[in-house]
């Protein structure tokens, strides 16, 4: 019997949806996707690429900011299979596993990004609280068990998630509304009793996102209390101005998802396509938007995207003789 359970387990598929009432035109969908793929891997590999070879800048808000790269890669490596496979070839099908699989890895990054994010607060309130002793509070060894208490953290939280869904029978229909897979989808189609897998889906939010977006928030508080004591107006801007791109990061991956809570708790008749398009855009605009936002506000990693994609100015020295 337990052979026949097992069997009957291992051999649930799922059927991806693209975008509901546009799979005639899916192929045409498909191309904003590829070309945010595109910007967003070419985009995050040049900003870790640059922060890698540039001794200069090896500084904890730079590595913070490759960090972030690494996660945003990760989630397009996750989601690229079942995302271009329904629009680009209408390929739906997905086993328990490998679904099982992308539901951990996607939250997995997310939970990771989340802290780091925190942590790049923490960062900002040093520098502007104690600029003196900012290199000696933030080592780069000090950061780097920061990143490594990023991902232990999302890792234990996280890793009970696929655990907790593999044990359940699913005999319900097995049509997702998503073009990859996502845990309180996959959870409601279970025969069973869902009520753990609730609860601790809830408590994975409020103890990853709740928590981090309520510590930046009181980051910012003391950040902005530290900046409004400073009697130079000159030097009240400069310090907000060192936090911009942070806060532009910040409200790029909280938003989206903050409206999808209030719309899955909230707004029940609300229409699916307005989740749909909410969830791809809190799964794919961060890793997209962020090398932008940090390339446009930092002049010295600016300059050396365009070194890295344009190749070094040429000397004038040099144009001058070859005219002459």
């Amino acid at each position: 019997m337990s052979a026949v359970n097992d069997t009957k387990l291992n051999s649930v598929v799922f059927l991806l949806t693209g975008i509901p009432g546009q799979e005639d035109v899916r192929l045409w969908i498909s191309i904003p996707f590829c070309l945010v793929y595109v910007i967003s891997i070419l985009g995050n590999s040049v900003i870790l690429f640059i922060i890698k070879t540039d001794p200069s800048l090896h500084e904890p808000m730079y590595i913070f900011l490759s960090m972030l790269a690494v996660t945003a890669l990760g989630i397009s490596i996750a989601t690229i299979p079942t995302i271009l496979g329904v629009f680009l070839f209408n390929s739906r099908k997905i086993s328990l596993d490998a679904c099982l699989a992308q539901l951990f890895f996607i939250p997995l990054l997310q939970c990771t990004e989340s802290f780091i994010l925190l942590l790049m607060a923490f960062d900002r309130f040093i520098a502007i609280r104690n600029p003196l002793r900012y290199a000696s509070i933030l080592t780069l060894p000090r950061v780097a068990k920061m990143g490594l208490v990023a991902v232990i953290r999302a890792m234990v939280i996280i890793l009970p998630l696929p655990f907790l869904l593999k044990r359940f029978q699913y005999c319900r229909a097995n049509v997702l509304s998503h073009s990859y897979c996502v845990h309180r989808e996959v959870m409601n189609m279970a025969c069973s009793d869902i009520t753990v897998n609730s609860i601790y889906g809830l408590f994975t939010k409020l103890l990853t996102m709740g928590l981090d977006s309520l510590l930046i928030f009181l980051s910012y508080v003391m950040i902005l209390k530290t900046v409004l004591s400073i009697a130079s107006h000159e030097e009240c801007l400069r310090a907000l101005n060192t936090c911009i791109s942070h806060l532009c990061a910040i409200l790029l991956f909280y938003t989206p998802d903050l409206g999808l809570a209030i719309i899955h708790r909230f707004a029940n008749s609300s229409s699916p396509l307005l989740r749909i398009i909410l969830s791809y855009i809190s799964l794919l605009v961060p890793p997209l938007m962020n090398p932008i936002v940090y390339s446009v506000k930092s002049k010295h990693l600016r300059a050396r995207i365009i070194r890295v994609v344009f190749g070094p100015p040429i000397p004038s020295c040099t144009l001058t003789s070859k005219m002459t």
